[in-house]
């Protein structure tokens, strides 16, 4: 009996080892999350863009559904867009970057067309009836770049390009200890933020934060006191983690500068 039981016992084992080879059994496994290389370009989609705010881009950073305004939306110039809902994606898309190709240029010495890089700062309206694809509202200084301002509405090519930042990820913080609020900005890479995590030095552990709206997140957990530490997941899942970016002697109101970026 003991050497058929012994043969049984191998060919379960066996088995054993080759579910976990190949990343467990079952429609729930998931197999180990690879976090390497960059960002890489999308793939060229039509879709179409108009234009709002000044011609030097005034009016399209005073307040907008993402919440970058004022000395907030500094990072993101005055080549930004808002994106419609499909692509704002209810705050997730706020600080992707696209490049956006133009209609050809009239009287240009060439075929090509002229291209532009955007950052999402904004929602815009539902694409446009009539009109192929997703709706791109740009500011006046980048529509510009592709067009000329009597188009008024013109068709597009564009696609999902790396974020070039200058520094590190910004954090700032506001609201108070029963309820804190933390705006990210100047993210490099992919450029959105899916998920933010916060540690403290001390009592607070790895906390999951909610979005509120736009780039702006919330938890109730107390966390001043503490030296904080902040972890980015943006949308291809790749993770930056600014350890002790704020000191334990943080303000609320203030904005805290990581060394490192995507």
């Amino acid at each position: 009996m003991a050497a058929p039981l012994l043969a049984s016992l191998l060919l379960v084992g066996l088995a054993l080892l080759a579910v976990v080879a190949e990343g467990g059994s079952g429609s729930g496994s998931k197999k180990p999350h690879v976090n390497h290389g960059k960002f890489k370009d999308g793939p060229w989609t039509v879709g179409h863009a108009t234009f709002y705010g000044g011609r030097d881009g005034s009016g399209t950073t005073d307040g907008g559904a993402c919440g970058y305004k004022g000395e907030l939306s500094k990072d993101y110039g005055a080549l930004t867009a808002a994106v419609g809902p499909t692509l704002y994606a209810d705050g997730a898309g706020c600080g992707a970057c696209y490049e956006v190709k133009g209609p050809r240029a009239e009287g240009g010495d060439d075929n090509t067309n002229k291209t532009v890089v955007v950052t999402a700062t904004n929602q815009a309206p539902p694409p446009v009836s009539g009109q192929k694809g997703e709706h791109f509202d740009l500011t006046m200084p980048a529509f510009l770049e592709i067009a000329e301002e009597k188009a008024g509405i013109v068709p597009i090519s564009y696609r999902r390009v790396a974020c070039e930042r200058k520094g590190g990820i910004r954090y700032t913080i506001t609201g108070n200890k029963n309820y804190n609020m933390v705006m990210v900005t100047n993210v490099g890479g992919e450029g959105d933020v899916v998920a933010l995590m916060v540690k403290g030095n001390k009592r607070v552990k790895w906390t999951q934060m909610k979005r509120s709206w736009g780039q702006l997140w919330t938890t109730e957990v107390d966390l001043t006191g503490e030296s904080l530490t902040f972890r980015v997941m943006n949308g291809d899942h790749r993770k930056a983690t600014s350890w002790h970016v704020a000191p334990r002697d943080w303000q609320f109101g203030k904005t805290y500068q990581a060394t490192k970026n995507f």
